[in-house]
């Protein structure tokens, strides 16, 4: 077994990985950039070295530094994680060069499987079934568009370099294929220095089955089941669950036996995945991945093997610890994946501090795995995954009801999340029935993504809460601070002599304007609410939590003020809501002039207008990249650019002005932002 272990990737699987080599007794030595100085890997690992700046090129896809620093460590063992150098064969040789162990497949499966080409290749040699496509070395455009019409529309446009949907376009028919061909190319060159694609028929309404599979340096192969990764976003997966719903165990022995025959194609050590996309009529190879998956967890807890400890001792040259017999199926599980990101924004990523980040306590049932805590930085550098949270039952319908119940208690503030949309898909009595297609999202997501309902009486009784204990804390601890602790001026509880003082609270909910009156009645309070009277009391927590009565009827919500801003969460549902300032309100300026400003940060890649040059609208003008999302940012209107204020490679912030267009009196015009393709995990 070894004795130092480097895990050369950072947030939740650097953090998982440390759990299991500590309990081997292995020592975990942690690499971090400059950006992730006090991140949470960082803590939690027994060492730690800096490998350079931010920018990923520079520190956790740096292969020189990352053999440097486990030279440094004295580490025997260097674990990829997934993504970033996960599946690089040249690191895994620089590994071994280095005479460091690579907890990996050999470098040889890794460049059979990597090509997307060369895989389609192997697997129709070895009996796997395949969808019709064009896998070949040919790729003058006009060719291309000749096998796209004999494999026939729609069909899909892949880099043969790519994954995680990155370089990925779906062409509908003969008309979208020149756009879709010359956007799955530019993506591709970009994420991995290869334009080279691939093209294949297109399943419109498939279902996302993968099987994972394990092989060791004796020739034994393994699979533990599937895994059915249907719920995506722009081909990313959300929700991940083990069983699949819905395969019975014919179909199971199918899939299992073709993923080992795959498997053992290649001759493949270590944990490996092999995806299908499936319909009614059967199932077909999509690709492999050659490392540990996101959703892992899954599996452990069907099957009750702890993966990461059979890829170390694999790694060590051990044989499996289990037969094909040996593993046994066990109940259900169903994993969540939380992001950093805005669905009602296309799912862009955010950034920014964790003034809040809330999620349940682990349990034999529920499981987290998480990359951060509340006071991190969720960077605009790296992927936006915050954490999963799995639920285990003997049903899947346990399951989900387990899984519901610990997301409705998830929360976060500082920056946008995915929760109340992941607690709205369980909730989904279509998800609730099982077997749901890799459409299911983009179908439902007037109901998934913008159905926010109005606040409740409940929402805004806590928002008020919040804000006036917060204000009577913040009283307190000044009082204690001062010269005299005990003098009636330090209170802030609205109790007047002889006179009742109704202190009115204004809430901006977008367009919407709530109003909640708040009165003193010692020891409690009384809110009037849309014209409605509550007694109310309230008793802060830590992290945000608020312990609230409302009319003697007592519940646990989140009410967090951040400036002007009050973030509230219960059951499952957040709301955002605006304090104004009618200062600030005073003192801000109108900004005339359209404009094209960035969504988020990021880095220009492309500027594509020049200062009088007349478009129109929908034309492509700057193309950015940010937590591994392409955007590609478009005219609002017809119009004429007056200057242009970006430069490729330029690092911009959220809201700076990119583009600024002719019309003094012409209001202020945001443009529209399109995201592309998103790698998974702790990738760059």
């Amino acid at each position: 077994m070894f004795h130092t272990l480097l895990i050369a990737n950072r947030g939740e699987i650097a953090c998982r990985i440390a759990r299991t080599a500590k309990r081997l007794g292995i020592e975990v030595v942690a690499v971090y950039s400059e950006a992730d100085a006090s991140a949470l890997h960082v803590r939690v690992a027994d060492r730690a070295v800096p490998i350079g700046a931010a920018p990923a090129h520079e520190s956790y896809l740096n292969i020189a530094r990352i053999i440097e620093a486990a030279r440094y460590a004295d580490a025997d063992a260097i674990h990829p994680g997934y993504g970033f150098l996960a599946e690089n064969p040249d690191f895994a040789d620089a590994c071994v060069e280095a005479g460091i162990a690579f907890v990996g497949p050999p470098a040889a499966a890794m460049r059979l499987m990597g090509s997307k080409a060369a895989a389609k290749a192997l697997m129709e040699r070895a009996g796997v079934p395949i969808l019709p496509g064009y896998h070949g070395e040919i790729q003058d455009e006009a060719f291309l568009a000749e096998q796209a019409d004999r494999i026939g529309y729609p069909l899909v446009i892949k880099g043969v370099a790519g994954g995680g949907g990155r370089g990925m376009r779906v062409a509908e028919s003969a008309a979208d294929f020149p756009a879709a061909l010359a956007s799955a190319r530019q993506e591709s060159a970009t994420a991995f220095g290869n334009e080279r694609v691939l093209i294949e028929r297109y399943l419109s309404c498939p279902r996302h089955i993968e099987v994972q599979v394990f092989g060791d340096v004796y020739g034994n192969i393994v699979h533990l089941f599937e895994r059915d990764c249907s719920l995506q976003r722009r081909h990313q997966k959300l929700i991940e669950e083990s069983p699949a719903p819905g395969i019975d165990a014919c179909r199971r022995a199918h899939l299992g036996a073709a993923a080992i025959a795959a498997a053992r194609a290649c001759g493949y050590v270590g944990a490996g995945t092999v995806e299908f996309v499936a319909n009614d009529t059967g199932f077909f190879f999509l690709e492999m991945n050659t490392r540990l998956q996101v959703e892992h967890p899954v599996t452990e807890m069907i099957t009750g093997f702890d993966l990461v400890e059979w890829q170390v001792r694999v790694a060590a040259g051990e044989a499996l610890p289990a037969a094909q017999d040996d593993i046994r199926l066990h109940g259900h599980a169903i994993e969540a994946r939380l992001y950093a990101e805005d669905p009602a924004r296309d799912f862009a990523p955010t950034a920014g501090r964790l003034i809040a980040f809330h999620l349940p306590a682990s349990t034999p049932s529920v499981r987290i795995d998480a990359g951060y805590t509340s006071g991190d930085i969720v960077s605009t550098y790296y992927d936006a995954m915050l954490a999963k949270v799995i639920a285990h039952g003997a049903t899947r319908g346990i399951a989900l009801g387990i899984l519901r119940r610990a997301l409705a208690d998830c929360a976060v503030v500082g920056v946008a999340g995915n929760f109340d949309m992941l607690f709205r898909l369980v909730s989904h009595p279509d998800f609730a029935v099982g077997g749901v297609d890799t459409g299911f999202i983009a179908r439902n997501a007037t109901a998934l993504v913008s159905a926010q309902a109005a606040p409740s009486v409940d929402a805004l009784a806590a928002a008020a809460l919040g804000v006036i204990t917060d204000e009577a804390g913040t009283a307190a601890r000044e009082a204690a601070a001062s010269a005299d602790p005990y003098s009636p001026w330090h209170t802030r509880d609205l109790w007047w002599l002889n006179l009742p003082v109704e202190r009115v609270l204004e809430f901006i909910d977008g367009a919407a304007r709530y109003v909640v009156r708040v009165r003193r009645d010692d020891p409690d309070w009384v809110l009037t609410i849309e014209g409605q009277k509550f007694r109310a009391g309230a008793l802060r927590e830590g992290d945000g939590w608020l312990e609230m009565t409302l009319d003697s009827a007592r519940q646990r919500v989140l009410s967090v003020r951040h400036g002007n801003n009050v973030v509230v969460h219960r059951a499952g549902e957040s709301f955002h809501f605006h304090l104004p300032d009618p200062v600030a309100q005073a003192e801000e300026e109108d900004e005339s002039g359209g404009r094209l400003v960035a969504p988020l940060p990021g880095q220009i890649t492309a500027v594509l207008a020049e200062p009088g040059e007349s478009v129109t609208r929908g034309q492509l003008l700057v193309v950015m990249e940010a937590m591994k999302t392409v955007f590609r940012l478009v005219a609002p209107a017809d119009e004429v650019v007056e200057r242009v204020a970006c430069r490729v490679g330029e690092t911009v912030q959220e809201g700076q002005i990119l583009i600024g267009f002719a019309g003094a009196e012409r209001s202020a015009a945001s443009g529209r932002a399109e995201a592309e393709g998103r790698g998974e995990g702790a990738s760059c």
